[in-house]
């Protein structure tokens, strides 16, 4: 099914120098107007209608930049990763044509051979596709447990979006590890191990945004990139996600209580360090965390503590 807006088929149409009349025309001598154009003159701006949901495709015009295509090309898949593509060109280019599909555009037009027909085609042909291979890749990037993206989910996307850091200047990386987990397994059985898991992933989508990306990267690993973390600082991310897991265990059912181990690294974006590096970083830092738990005989049990009447 077409994703629609009361019917209505949302085009942000890119494009600092065509009048959106001339496509707006094409579209509606196709019949019932199930088309609603929105011009915007940059990619800058795109983004930012694209972030608020008010858009299903992305139309982007080449213009007199053909020179500069491959490099807007991949400026129009950072900024909408989640939208499909359709490049308009004024040449026949078929380097340019394949480059662009191959970097995730949907359709490659020229405009000389547009018509209503084809351009409303396009369109809907398009959003379908993506929708299908949205579907299709979600098979092999999620994780069946928790349904948070896997380790491949993660960094099929953190890659990505990490190009979104470098445009808003401020991210952080997360990773954490659930303590405990083999006691729980150990004491109550695997069923219960996966229910703490289960419970776990809840508590970081409770703890962070929509816009980041939260995966479990394998056991009892987990790890978020957070894309706009201009507001938050290491200590204000630890603590809503530990206000999250004291209020879960104490008002839980279950015999056992969730707690986690953390590493932190910020996301430069000047100098941007390789997501291996990043990763490498926070995996330290949060064995570092578990081990002076160990130490200091910190560690949260992993069973509650019934309290006798």
């Amino acid at each position: 099914m077409l994703p629609t807006n009361g019917g209505v088929i949302r085009v942000l149409f890119v494009s600092a120098f065509q009048e959106v009349r001339g496509i707006c025309e094409l579209l509606e001598s196709t019949g019932p107007a199930v088309f609603q154009i929105t011009q915007v003159s940059g990619l800058d701006l795109a983004a930012e209608r694209i972030s608020c949901g008010e858009a299903d495709i992305l139309l982007l015009d080449l213009d007199a930049k053909q020179s500069q295509g491959r490099a807007l090309v991949e400026a129009a898949r950072a900024a909408a990763p989640d939208l499909p593509l359709v490049i308009l060109s004024d040449f026949e280019d078929e380097t340019m044509a394949v480059e662009s599909l191959q970097l995730g555009a949907q359709d490659f037009l020229i405009k000389a051979r547009l018509d209503c027909a084809m351009l409303a085609r396009s369109l809907r042909y398009s959003i379908e596709r993506h929708r299908l291979q949205k579907e299709l890749q979600s098979l092999s990037l999620i994780d069946d447990l928790t349904g948070l993206h896997n380790r491949r989910g993660f960094f099929a996307l953190a890659g990505q979006h990490l190009r979104v850091v470098l445009r808003k200047g401020a991210g952080m990386l997360v990773y954490l590890d659930v303590d405990n987990l083999k006691s729980i397994n150990d004491t109550f059985g695997h069923l219960e191990g996966n229910r703490a898991l289960v419970v776990a992933s809840n508590l970081l989508r409770n703890s962070f945004r929509q816009s980041d990306i939260i995966a479990r990267m394998g056991g009892d690993e987990f790890c978020v990139l957070m894309t706009d973390a201009g507001k938050d600082s290491e200590q204000q991310v630890r603590r809503r996600i530990q206000q999250r897991v004291d209020f879960t265990n104490e008002l839980s059912s279950w015999h056992f209580r969730v707690s986690f181990s953390m590493g932190f690294a910020g996301v430069p974006s000047i100098r941007q360090p390789s997501l291996e590096e990043l990763l490498r970083i926070v995996d330290e830092r949060m064995d570092q965390e578990k081990r002076n738990k160990q130490l200091g005989g910190t560690f949260v049990p992993a069973v509650k503590q019934t309290s006798v009447a």
